[in-house]
């Protein structure tokens, strides 16, 4: 099988040779290989400026991101036997790092497939499609799920930002078996229910498993407070390890009463609590009613989704790991998370090293948290890291 060939610019390949998988629009030498005569989503082969293979890509000429690299061997093109392949090596780590099928099985560049995540909840397999390249697979994505798993049911949760981008319609679509309302797994020994077709992403986070892990560790007997809580991820394994009393707070009545069906799931409903609505609002009537918590967990939605965020979304973060300090009973902890991946690590240190100074108090990390290994990160695309966690203690000052 041939391919058009796609010519970078010379020196363009550099980063490709170190590792990384993307070629941006500007590193094509569009006199050689107009980027108007390809298709979005097409196959190619990417040549460096002296006209040596460098591996085949899919291309999207309408993209900042142009192609991503999806082979470097020109003889095996994404194709049902690369897919079937891929998703055996992707397996292969989960199964040697989870006792349970539950878990994300593909992590898009990080596992050679980007424009794919798939999460796995037992044998009901939710697909996300994000780029133009893996839409045109898609068929062949499912056929090789089928091949490898024998999946009773099929998701295709098609409806993120990103599809927009690539030009891509947006959509929901149950592709094979039958999938309930609420869909069972199992994380870190607790059994939970995800809204697989109705909630967010894919319905639920597993790349906070080994976060929430820790935290069960510090719960027993404790007063949580879980901020935006979505379906209880932390809030139900709280309950799960002990807590006395766990109040999960969430601007969806939807995803609390999922939280609110993963406490029963634990007989642990009558020490469940709800509060909808917003979390800043909320937060600052606690703290003006002295409410006070052993433990607040701090896990926001992304408040910085693109660099031009940045300012307002350090400001968002500041303001609710500020509230959440002033919430916390003497000595308590924090779990502060950020999945924001413009949001860098060392900023989160100094915002919550601002926040109990003005509140003169100590803040004490005696732990760090990162996205679980069933997100891995590729050593080459600084992208695939974004999750990070720190767990603190708020002393009073001395």
């Amino acid at each position: 099988m041939t391919f058009k060939p796609l010519v970078l610019q010379a020196n363009a390949d550099r980063r490709l040779r170190a590792g990384h998988l993307w070629i941006y629009s500007n590193e094509v030498d569009t006199k050689r290989s107009p980027l108007k005569e390809f298709e979005p989503g097409e196959q190619v082969e990417v040549l460096n400026a002296r006209g040596k293979a460098l591996g085949l890509a899919y291309i999207n000429p309408n993209t900042l991101i142009c192609a991503r690299l999806i082979s470097r061997d020109t003889d095996h093109p994404l194709d049902r036997s690369l897919l079937v392949h891929r998703l055996k090596v992707a397996a292969s780590l989960r199964e040697a790092m989870f006792d349970q099928p539950c878990y994300r099985l593909v992590y898009g560049d990080s596992d050679g497939l980007p424009g794919l995540v798939i999460d796995r909840f037992h044998d009901v397999f939710v697909v996300q499609v994000s780029t133009a390249g893996m839409e045109r697979v898609q068929d062949q994505v499912i056929d090789a799920l089928n091949k490898v798993f024998k999946p009773a049911a099929i998701v295709l949760r098609n409806d993120s930002k990103m599809r927009a981008v690539e030009g891509l319609e947006t959509y929901v679509e149950v592709v094979q078996g039958q999938v309930p309302e609420l869909v069972p797994l199992v994380e870190n020994g607790v059994q939970l229910m995800a809204p697989v077709l109705t909630g967010q992403k894919t319905g639920w986070f597993y790349d906070h498993r080994e976060n929430r892990a820790r935290m069960q560790t510090m719960v027993k007997g404790k007063r949580v407070l879980d901020l935006f809580s979505y379906v209880g991820g932390w809030g139900a394994q709280a309950l799960a390890a002990g807590a006395e009393e766990v109040f999960c707070l969430d601007a969806s009545a939807g995803a609390l009463e999922v939280a609110a069906e993963n406490a029963r799931l634990n007989e642990a409903e009558s020490r469940f609590r709800a509060l909808q609505g917003d979390a800043f609002d909320l937060c600052k009537a606690m703290v003006a009613e002295r409410e006070r918590f052993d433990v607040v967990i701090v896990d926001p939605p992304a408040f910085i989704q693109k660099r031009k965020d940045v300012k307002n979304g350090e400001r968002a973060y500041a303001r609710i790991n500020n509230f959440a300090m002033r919430l916390l009973a003497r000595d308590g902890v924090l779990i502060s998370a950020s999945c924001s991946m413009h949001l860098q690590r060392e900023r989160l240190v100094d915002m919550l090293r601002a926040n109990s100074r003005e509140l003169d108090r100590t803040a004490q990390i005696f732990a760090q948290g990162y996205q679980g290994s069933d997100h891995p990160i590729h050593p080459a695309i600084p992208e695939t890291e974004y999750l990070k966690a720190y767990f603190l203690r708020v002393l009073p000052a001395s």
